[in-house]
């Protein structure tokens, strides 16, 4: 009886090994097709006419390296597609000039895909560019070979990182400011209270060349909410994206600031129970929506059906366009995002699994769409007549939900990009200075931002 248990559990394994490589293949074709390969740029939504994304590209540039390994692309075409889009950020413009690339080592949100200069008078933006520079630098800690272009890759994307000018950024202040235009200059927001701006802070205080102040990330912590909710103590953010996208790149297992060591816990954990405070919502479906439930729940900053008005039930909802959906205090208006689900697949995967199984399965949410999952759906929502999922379903891919489906896959299965991260040094020196201490971080080096010069180690592969 035990080994037939055994063999069967080993099938099981196996069956969701080969269904999470399915979604991560067919996840990442959106950046194999859905990126100029003249400069590396990636389409921010697959809708006609759009710009590329900076923080896409950042995704794409972290999504190399688990392709190599998964088989999905070759390591000659990788090299290739990362030089490329190094060797453009680097080369492009920077200035004030209002069709600039960007400025002071940042990038606009949105550049044209065929010029790569600033699309939409769109900002300069402080926490796209963070994707960005953290996609360079997983891309200089995998290419480690002793080839001209894997050199380079290294030298570029440490060049992009030490450029970018984060003392700038604060514009005279404790926090981060969310960006800049060269018309009106900085913007009136800054990054304040937990979400997705953790890892801005990381990289910008280990920076070797202009980095934050400690009291910088001191001020950001001081803004934070913890709250109670849906069975749950956490840190408090609404959308599930911003207990993510930080988490793409840096392993917080076991290592904890001086917040979360009065909490008791570390990031990944809060992570962990805001995913299932998110599920707790879905089951308890306070607002009526059809078909939320143990399986079917994941609200998030997305596109939805809106704007306009549904009545489901007899009770009149508001329905939203792109907006930052958040548990427990909305907006939610029906529509799920299943990408934030797969991302958070190394919080909780025994509640993710099954979720990933009804929107393949049972919503058939991959069964008409090129790469993978559509970015939202709302099954409250009729859609348009006569469409094939009997409800509204996003018609469109988005690169900055792409690269988390493959990233968090991956690191949910073998930990490459966490690993790669680990023995990034800036990462190391931001975390030592923002006040983390335990786990991994206790075999680093502890690196002071003003001497170090950025070299990556020697050992990145097996770190």
């Amino acid at each position: 009886m035990t080994a037939l248990v055994s063999a069967t559990s080993d099938r099981n394994r196996r069956s969701v090994d080969a269904e999470l490589h399915e979604l991560q293949r067919q996840t990442y074709g959106y950046f194999q097709h859905e990126t100029n390969p003249d400069n590396g740029l990636v389409i921010d939504k697959t809708a006609p006419g759009w710009p590329a994304s900076i923080a896409a590209t950042g995704m794409a540039l972290a999504c190399y390296p688990v392709s190599v390994e998964r088989g999905f692309m070759s390591r000659t075409a990788a090299v290739q597609r990362t030089l490329g889009t190094l060797r453009f950020f680097w080369n492009s413009p920077q200035g004030t000039e209002s069709d600039a690339t960007g400025y002071q080592g940042f990038y606009y949100h949105f550049l044209d895909m065929q010029t790569g200069r600033r699309a939409w008078e769109c900002e300069l933006s402080t926490v796209d560019t963070t994707f960005l520079l953290a996609g360079a630098l997983m891309a200089a800690m995998y290419f480690d070979a002793d080839s001209t272009d894997e050199a380079e890759i290294r030298t570029l994307g440490v060049a992009l990182y030490r450029r970018a000018n984060w003392q700038w950024a604060q514009n005279g202040g404790a926090t981060v400011t969310h960006g800049w235009k060269p018309e009106t200059g900085f913007l009136p927001y800054r990054w304040e209270g937990y979400d997705e701006a953790l890892l801005l802070y990381v990289l910008g205080l280990g920076s070797p060349t202009f980095p934050l102040p400690q009291e910088s990330y001191a001020a950001w912590t001081s803004t934070y909410q913890w709250k109670h909710c849906f069975g749950q103590d956490y840190l408090y953010a609404g959308s599930l994206f911003t207990h993510q996208l930080s988490h793409v790149w840096i392993d917080f297992r076991d290592i904890q600031d001086a917040f979360m060591r009065g909490k008791g816990i570390d990031y990944f954990e809060n992570s962990r129970r805001a995913t299932l405070a998110q599920q707790k919502y879905a089951i308890e479906n306070p607002l009526g929506f059809k078909s939320y439930g143990s399986h079917c729940w994941g609200i998030t900053a997305s596109e939805g059906p809106g704007p306009g008005r549904l009545k489901v039930d007899g009770v009149e909802h508001e329905l939203f366009d792109y907006v930052a959906r958040g548990v427990p205090y909305g907006p939610d208006d029906g529509t799920l995002a299943p990408w934030a689900v797969v991302a958070s697949l190394p919080f909780a995967p025994e509640v993710v699994m099954p979720t990933i199984d009804y929107c393949i399965y049972q919503a058939k949410l991959t069964q008409f769409n090129s790469y993978g999952f559509k970015a939202s759906f709302n099954p409250s929502h009729p859609g348009e007549p006569g469409n094939p999922y009997g409800w509204w379903v996003s018609p469109w891919h988005f690169g900055l939900n792409q690269g988390p489906i493959v990233l968090m896959i991956e690191n949910h299965r073998s930990g490459l990009p966490w690993r790669l991260m680990r023995a990034c040094p800036p990462i190391a020196a931001g975390l030592q200075r923002a006040g983390f201490t335990g786990g991994w971080l206790q075999d680093n080096v502890a690196t002071d931002p003003a001497t170090a010069n950025g070299l990556l180690s020697t050992s990145r592969r097996t770190a």
